[in-house]
């Protein structure tokens, strides 16, 4: 076998400062890490509530597995099929207000996997130009036609929506991550409910980085725009705001039943672990409560201090609501550069480059914790405006 050709590849993203390289951290997620032997403020983990090392969480965690073992050794429709599975999803159900909810191993998974179970050569997908790459390869496994429309453009949707509209032999999809998770935006989840009416479409919100923190009681960004009744399939992780794995679809019945049937990724897959599940369930309870409402608006509090400190000398937008903060750098080696010196400063910043985001638009990613102290976020923003000194 030759290997020279992967090689070339290799050193060519290498030369043009595309290569990516594991980072190896040791101990949890908390607001500071060990990462390759030195301690680092960590500024890029999804972790946005702090749950992934709450005591709450481990400890359902380890109960569970006591007593139900490690593993489920099989898919959810041979013998993986758990109470506490049923459980979870009773109560994912009650979370986003829905008729039933279905549990997959991964946000990837559940996305390629309901995009693929619903939707067939017959249908139309509009996504949104910015979706997650895992709607982008889930509209692929479709063979559905997807029509792509820019980034929150809801004017031009309609236009697009209205051209097709003669021609119409499908079910059509309106899919689009609620809250962006490169630019942390939100989207513009009013004006897309009213085409799903107007145009008899089904609306499917990946919501993986708005669970658990927009909203009064952290449904998601269908809660901050008050139309969770409106929309069709709530998509979030276990992941992220909640601390753990896996992921989850929520929606009606019919259409939770025709994925147990049809979405590949679930049924070809070993169920997850019981005390992943158990985990989940724990993480639903603070989310729910007065604790996980103490989180969000302390996450809110620190988000205002660190963009306003970073706006000083950075175009930061300082009006937004999500813990996902973009500092754009453009192209990928200064952006590279700068995730390396802060690094060595002792903050952890990645580097985000294509294909991840476009072209031409590399940025740092700040992804802040609720635990996170204010002092060591101003530090951090002052060391950003720095490095990134015009």
């Amino acid at each position: 076998m030759k290997l020279e050709n992967w090689q070339n590849a290799l050193d060519r993203l290498r030369g043009e400062g595309m290569l990516r390289n594991l980072k190896t951290v040791f101990g949890a997620q908390r607001d500071h890490i060990c990462l390759e032997g030195h301690e680092v403020l960590l500024l890029c983990s999804n972790n946005y509530l702090g749950l992934a090392d709450h005591p709450a969480l481990i400890e359902a965690h380890c109960r569970a597995t006591m007593e139900y073992g490690t593993g489920t050794g099989a898919s959810r429709l041979v013998s993986g099929s758990m109470k506490l599975h049923g459980d979870l999803e009773d109560r994912l159900r009650q979370f986003k207000g829905t008729d039933r909810a279905l549990v997959f191993n991964a946000g990837y998974a559940a996305n390629i996997g309901i995009l693929q179970g619903l939707m067939g050569p017959d249908d139309i997908i509009f996504s949104d130009s910015l979706n997650h790459a895992s709607i982008i390869d889930g509209c692929r496994l479709s063979h559905a036609r997807v029509v792509v429309y820019p980034h929150k453009d809801t004017d031009t949707l309609e236009q697009l929506m209205a051209k097709e509209a003669p021609l119409r032999k499908g079910q059509w999809m309106i899919v689009t991550d609620g809250v962006f998770s490169m630019d942390g935006d939100v989207a513009p989840l009013p004006q897309l409910v009213a085409l799903k009416k107007r145009y008899d479409s089904l609306l499917m919100v990946d919501d993986a980085h708005g669970t658990g923190v927009l909203g009064d009681g952290g449904k998601g960004s269908g809660e901050y725009w008050d139309c969770m009744a409106d929309i069709d399939l709530h998509m979030g992780t276990l992941g992220k705001a909640l601390g753990g794995f896996g992921a989850f679809v929520a929606g009606p019945d019919v259409l939770i039943q025709t994925l147990i049937n049809r979405a590949r990724s679930f049924i070809f897959s070993t169920s997850l672990p019981p005390g992943v599940i158990a985990a989940g369930i724990a993480a639903l309870d603070i989310v729910d409560g007065e604790e996980g409402r103490r989180r969000r608006l302390q996450l809110q509090q620190l988000r205002k201090l660190m963009t306003h400190r970073l706006a000083e000398s950075l175009p930061v937008d300082t009006d937004g609501v999500s813990p996902i903060l973009p500092i754009i750098t453009g192209d990928p080696e200064p952006t590279m550069r700068a995730s390396a010196w802060l690094q060595d400063q002792g903050v952890f910043v990645q580097g985000i480059r294509p294909p991840t985001v476009p072209e031409g638009s590399c940025r740092l990613r700040v992804t802040l914790m609720a635990t996170h102290q204010p002092d060591d976020l101003l530090r951090a923003a002052d060391l950003i405006r720095r490095v990134l000194a015009p």
